[in-house]
């Protein structure tokens, strides 16, 4: 078996298809026939094709049985807060197809049905980063409780309070919707935190940060409790394309005129796929 995980796709349907291409190429070319396949989550949002891009990713992970996945994304939470009436449309959203689109409730929930956190092997993929108290399989336990409500019947009250930067540390005494929006806000937000694992959400722009904050990414936190894993990340557009013994970074800016990059985790083979630039609504690029 081999398992590649695919950076954030964010409605670039055609590149998609480019992509998993490349992906069935290589794993052919090693003998297997039908590869594990995981997304770093924001299928959606930006891009030109939104609804193709989700239609076709749900449909490929119905199909495999468990082989293809997708980890939830800060944009695809964005869309099921819009879906459920809790969030207004942002001038940039390219959701509209989706929310009109008749296998609307279908696709709304297949969204809210995935994980916001997966293992494979050792390689933990979450979209945006994990806290540095946190060990790879506390990750998971974490993400399974979020999970829970978010495929639970009061999806709707806690989509409500999802939103906010506080708590912005961790702590394992946290309780309720405070300890539910922490999880969340670090897997699928996080870049910046200081040394203690307070996370900053206004620096975006940047791979680096000014020492004089106080602030680092957060893989280069010291101490970082899941730095004997590998995780596996998207999000950060930034920092683009980061391949380290134990850190596979995927967002390399595909909406934005960069690459759809795709990395294989057996043997961390590169697969690429050159991206133009989209025009957001409105006519800027």
């Amino acid at each position: 078996m081999k398992t590649y995980v695919i950076g954030d796709l964010q409605g670039c349907h055609e590149q998609a298809l480019a992509i998993l291409d490349r992906i069935r190429a290589h794993a052919a070319d090693s003998g297997v026939a039908e590869p594990s396949i995981l997304f770093a989550g924001d299928l959606i949002n930006r891009g030109p094709d939104s609804l193709a891009t989700l239609r076709h990713v749900r449909r490929l992970a119905i199909a495999s049985g468990g082989l293809i996945d997708s980890v939830l994304g800060n944009h695809d939470l964005h869309l099921l807060a819009v879906a459920y009436g809790i969030r207004p449309e942002h001038k940039s959203d390219t959701l509209a197809e989706i929310l009109h689109a008749p296998d609307r409730d279908e696709l709304i929930d297949w969204v809210r049905r995935r994980p916001l956190a997966i293992r494979s092997g050792s390689h933990v993929l979450v979209h945006a980063g994990l806290l540095p108290q946190w060990t790879g399989a506390q990750a998971m336990a974490l993400a399974g409780e979020v999970q829970d409500m978010l495929r639970g019947d009061r999806i709707e009250d806690f989509l409500a309070e999802m939103y906010g930067n506080e708590p912005a540390q961790w702590s394992d005494d946290l309780q309720g919707v405070e300890r539910l929006r922490c999880i969340i806000n670090a897997m699928t937000r996080l870049r910046f935190c200081t040394a203690d694992g307070v996370m900053d959400f206004k620096m975006k722009e940047s791979g680096t940060a000014d020492p004089s904050t106080g602030l680092m990414p957060w893989f280069d936190v010291p101490g970082r409790r899941s730095a004997r894993e590998t995780v596996v990340f998207g999000h950060w557009s930034a920092l683009g394309l980061t391949m380290q013994p134990n850190l596979l970074g995927l967002d390399s800016g595909c909406v934005w005129g960069g690459q759809l990059s795709a990395v294989c985790l057996e043997d961390r083979t590169l697969l690429q796929v050159q991206c133009p630039q989209f025009k957001e609504p409105g006519g800027k690029a």
